[in-house]
């Protein structure tokens, strides 16, 4: 690999919110937030991995508005520092995402090369993966949108693929993989299609990742879907900034259409390429694909938590709360979180989407959040629930404080389990230290506020007719919500 390196600048997608990996990934904690391998999430990973690159600028990511202050704390707990964050207000697909980080970069150098990563994959080998970057920024210094398409190891039909043309003219490249034209995108085949692509070679799986320059992005974008260009950019325009994010203007922004890189320019353009390369990917997108990245037993399962197993091989067992005993049993997926349990073969890892939509037709609300909810200064829990009362165990950051509001129709009960509470009630404050606590009638103006360096711990309990999320009156909050 050449040794001159250029200066990349890492685009993190960062806003998905699928399910596909249920009953652990939830609408409001998606996958890409979550521990799957090793002690990082998929987001602190891609950011590491992204930094880890010759070259590498400070990172610009685009996330949902719902998801941000996770983003933001897992930045932090990596002790990286965005270049910027852009909220999208509402998902728009990769198309549009990616035009708000190029129009941001292209403000102040048109050839920035940008290095487009979601951040919800695994790459396990980091040399090849420079190695394949090394070989993208020489097709993209050549004015090319270069691609990664991964040498296929199975006939998989969850992925769409992507059929190599020639190799580019381009200058000579010493030690690093050479680029070539697309021919075409071939959507996810059936089976025997998949087969036949692995038999006769030439084709590769569609990463999702892209290397290319601000300038040439924007310029196919607007060839190709001028309205999707002029629709992010009133957005981009008009764009606001507070507590370190960046929005774009919502009416602007939702008005643009919806539509992924690969329809809106990589299929349409005349200057896409592609590298061919093996450095360990995956997309995570089901709990198979999971279990087959994930490190195995002697008998080929992969046992997370508190889990006893027997008489059971080449089986992904994962529990969060509870003892989870599986006897006798081969190729299943078990996941046990506080509020459900999932049981299925391996096989069937794509029917998932059919519990989700009985959730929702149902009016339940499990593939929205956890039992554990996480806010910017914390996190509650929800412990018990009854007629008239709700019982909740909340944490509070060392520092943050919760919005100064009002219940209208219930009254709350703080009991302090550690650390320091700081509880202001109609303008009157109290310092609640271990074992005390506190009443807050309904209708009274009230804070609670962490003023120690150690996480506050307490217990609430709530009384009264009615106990919903939405019956909050916020007079000031620090986070703006």
């Amino acid at each position: 690999m050449s040794t001159t390196s250029h200066p990349i600048h890492p685009v993190i997608l960062c806003g998905g919110s699928g399910t596909r990996l249920w009953p652990l990934s939830r609408a409001s904690y998606p996958k890409q937030l979550l521990a799957l391998i090793g002690q990082h999430t998929l987001l602190q990973d891609t950011l590491l991995r992204a930094a880890a690159l010759p070259g590498a600028q400070a990172p610009l990511l685009v996330s949902s508005h719902d998801h941000r202050f996770l983003v933001r704390d897992q930045c932090r707990d990596i002790h990286c520092t965005p270049a910027a964050v852009y909220l999208e207000p509402t998902g728009r697909n990769t198309a549009p995402a990616i035009a708000l980080a190029a129009l941001h970069l292209a403000q102040a150098d048109p050839d920035a090369l940008m290095l487009v990563l979601p951040a919800d994959h695994v790459i396990d080998d980091q040399t090849a993966f420079a190695q394949a970057v090394a070989s993208a920024v020489q097709a993209a210094q050549a004015g090319y949108l270069c691609t990664f398409g991964i040498t296929p190891s199975a006939p998989e039909t969850g992925y769409g693929y992507i059929k190599l043309g020639s190799p580019l003219p381009l200058a000579q490249q010493g030690q690093s993989l050479p680029a070539h034209d697309i021919q075409s995108f071939v959507e996810k085949p059936d089976a025997a299609t998949a087969q036949r692509y692995l038999a006769e070679g030439g084709f590769a799986w569609n990463s999702g990742m892209f290397v290319f320059t601000a300038g040439a992005y924007l310029k196919e974008l607007q060839t190709h879907r001028p309205d999707i260009l002029a629709a992010v950019r009133a957005a981009w325009m008009a764009r606001t900034d507070d507590m370190g994010f960046t929005r774009p203007d919502a009416t602007a922004f939702n008005a643009c259409p919806s539509d992924s890189i690969d329809y809106a320019v990589m299929q349409p353009t005349k200057r896409s390429a592609v590298v061919a390369a093996s450095f360990g990917w995956s997309d995570v997108g089901s709990w198979d694909s999971l279990w087959q990245i994930s490190p195995k037993d002697a008998l080929g399962n992969v046992a997370l938590g508190d889990t006893y197993l027997t008489h059971t091989r080449n089986s992904y067992v994962r529990a969060e709360s509870k003892l989870v005993a599986v006897i006798g049993l081969d190729d299943v997926v078990v996941i046990e979180t506080a509020d459900a349990v999932l049981v299925m073969h391996k096989s069937h890892a794509q029917d998932i989407k059919g519990v989700i939509a009985h959730i929702q037709t149902n009016g339940r609300t499990e593939h929205l959040a956890h039992l554990r909810v996480h806010r910017p200064w914390g996190w509650y829990e929800g412990i018990d629930a009854g007629e008239r009362f709700q019982v909740k165990r909340i944490m509070v950051c060392p520092g943050e404080k919760l919005s100064l509001q009002m219940h209208h129709h219930r009254a709350e009960h703080w009991v302090v389990v550690s650390g320091t509470a700081l509880v202001t009630v109609d303008g009157k404050e109290v310092l609640l230290s271990e074992n005390q606590s506190t009443y807050i009638p309904l209708g009274h103006t009230h804070r609670l506020e962490n003023p120690g360096k150690l996480p506050l711990h307490l217990i609430e309990v709530q009384s009264g007719s009615y106990l919903g999320e939405d019956d909050i009156v916020r007079f000031e909050d620090i986070y703006r919500r």
